[in-house]
């Protein structure tokens, strides 16, 4: 396959200068946008409600406004599909999800999903062939913010989840992940997972300031950082905060504030992509004039790669036996959930950091701190993200913003990251 296509690229000078038409992109986004519209200007398209069938019919309209062909998976994931020349190779897709938080913003997920419905919309127009099929695809319930868990549809996609979990997951109402899908239509006929992927690619916002912050267009991402959560809690003893002298105390939020300045200074000794976390704390009795005789808090350490994480875990658990002996208070350690590393495949990332440079946009490098559906692809193809800027790094937000230019820069390079892995040619 790889000479046929080189030779046919060579002698196609169009397809070198192909581009995205952003109006329509951007349109896309905005009408997409009104469908659980809020009115700070974000979304609220919670997974598997009657408006996330409104989304997904949108979206499955536009695929067949374009002659693309449906298939959903008893989780509710759907594909659609443009042929290729060599329908036997391997397809290569692209895509994320449409569901959002409950003050979500109009970007997150749904700029994957609609940019690679951009990137077939822009081949049909020009009329650009591909020797492998091209698709795209939305996930069920990334966001987790209905039911969990997060990430779900590619999750069972992936063999991570069983399919039997998932559907028996409930919301605060107590129904079902099963019921709702079938409720909104969504409940297809095909085994999560039994649809072949040769590569995968998903564009996203940061969701982070770096990019803003460094004035860069484009960022490749290497890797999801590895996670993992603990509870930590520290024994003391509650006692009147007049009476007690400071040296005869058991006070437990002191040690505490120990161990949270030590998950900060474990980071920094695992620059530049050690991550550490005290996001919840609980103090016991919580009174004014009590001496602390306990606390609850949690831990998150993150990295890029499984050795880092443990080099991490080793050295917290080091710390906390050395300030138990030193202090004679109770420490102990639950760690409660553990997400490997994701890195990113070679020839995906330069896929990405090639479409950039031809491009004339700026690239650099960058990790992503948070879980998106390309973890679990990553674990049966080849897979690569795209991040674009987002205003102050903010996501999670009605406030969520990119720019219509960014967005386009996204779309341009997916657009030539796909083409390079599908083989393009002009159509005679």
């Amino acid at each position: 396959m790889s000479s046929e296509v080189v030779s046919l690229k060579t002698s196609t000078t169009n397809i070198e200068n192909l581009r995205i038409n952003g109006d329509r992109l951007w349109q896309s986004l905005m009408e997409l946008a009104q469908i659980g519209a809020t009115p700070k200007g974000g979304v609220c398209r919670l997974t598997l409600t009657d408006l996330d069938r409104q989304g997904r019919d949108l979206v499955i309209g536009w695929g067949k406004a374009e002659g693309l062909s449906v298939e959903v998976d008893k989780i509710g994931n759907v594909f659609m599909r443009r042929a290729g020349r060599d329908n036997t190779l391997l397809p290569i897709v692209a895509g994320s999800h449409i569901d959002t938080q409950p003050t979500g913003g109009k970007f997150d997920g749904n700029f994957g999903v609609l940019a690679a419905l951009e990137v077939i919309r822009t081949l049909n127009e020009q009329e650009i062939e591909t020797q492998a099929p091209v698709e795209m695809v939305f996930w069920t319930n990334e966001e987790g913010s209905r039911f969990v868990p997060v990430m779900m549809g590619s999750g069972v996609f992936a063999g991570v989840i069983p399919l039997e979990v998932a559907y028996a997951a409930t919301d605060t109402e107590g129904k079902t992940v099963k019921d709702e899908l079938t409720k909104i239509g969504y409940a297809g006929d095909v085994t999560p997972g039994d649809h072949p992927i040769g590569a995968y690619f998903e564009a996203h916002i940061e969701q982070g300031p770096i990019l803003e912050d460094k004035n860069i267009d484009i960022g490749v991402v290497q890797a999801v950082l590895g996670i993992r959560w603990y509870d930590c809690i520290v024994t003391g003893m509650e006692s009147h905060a007049g009476p007690t002298p400071m040296a005869m105390r058991k006070d437990a939020l002191q040690v505490a504030t120990r161990i949270m300045q030590e998950v900060v200074n474990i980071a920094g000794r695992h620059a530049p992509h050690g991550r550490g976390t005290v996001g919840m704390v609980q103090v016991h009795p919580n009174s004014r004039n009590v001496v602390p005789g306990s606390v609850k808090f949690s831990i998150d350490f993150r990295n890029m790669t499984d050795a880092d994480v443990d080099d991490m875990d080793a050295a917290l658990k080091a710390f906390l036996q050395k300030l138990e002996t030193e202090t004679g208070l109770g420490i102990a350690l639950q760690q409660v959930s553990h997400y490997p590393a994701a890195p990113f495949h070679p020839d995906c990332k330069e896929a990405v950091r090639n479409a950039a440079q031809k491009l004339g946009y700026s690239s650099m490098d960058i990790v992503s701190g948070a879980g998106h559906d390309a973890v679990y692809m990553s674990m049966l193809a080849p897979t690569g993200m795209i991040f674009i800027p987002c205003k102050d790094g903010i996501s999670h937000n009605e406030i969520e913003y990119s720019s219509p230019e960014q967005v386009t820069a996204g779309a341009n390079v997916l657009l030539h990251a796909m083409l390079e892995k599908a083989g393009a040619v002009s159509r005679p």
